[in-house]
């Protein structure tokens, strides 16, 4: 959702900067891909410091408990995963209305 949230306002934001390399000669396939990268990006880094804190969390609570520490890495890498098709998913429609956007008409809103 937050990810989600992020690229819509973004795409809001950034009308004339889409308007503009539009103008310039970026397909809309060439958007629809900046603002999926950009999704997928903000996920992965979310995924990686949310894996991180959990990991943090999880071995301070073991450690003072007096509990051995295991954290199994394919769960990390699952997170990460998940969170990146997750944002993906998320980055489609705020990706779609970004690249279907007239330049002329997103120039005029800058």
């Amino acid at each position: 959702v937050g990810v989600a949230n992020t690229m819509v306002i973004s795409v809001l934001e950034r009308r004339g900067e889409i308007g503009l390399r539009r103008a310039l000669g970026a397909t809309r396939r060439d958007i629809r891909g900046q603002f999926l990268v950009e999704a997928m990006a903000l996920s992965a880094l979310g995924g990686v410091f949310g894996v991180l804190l959990g990991s943090l969390a999880t071995a301070g609570y073991a450690l003072l408990r007096g509990w051995p520490v295991s954290l199994p890495w394919w769960a990390g890498a699952g997170a990460v995963a998940a969170t990146v098709v997750i944002g993906a998913v998320a980055g489609i429609v705020p990706a779609l209305r970004a690249a279907a956007q007239h330049p002329t008409e997103a120039l005029g809103t800058a």
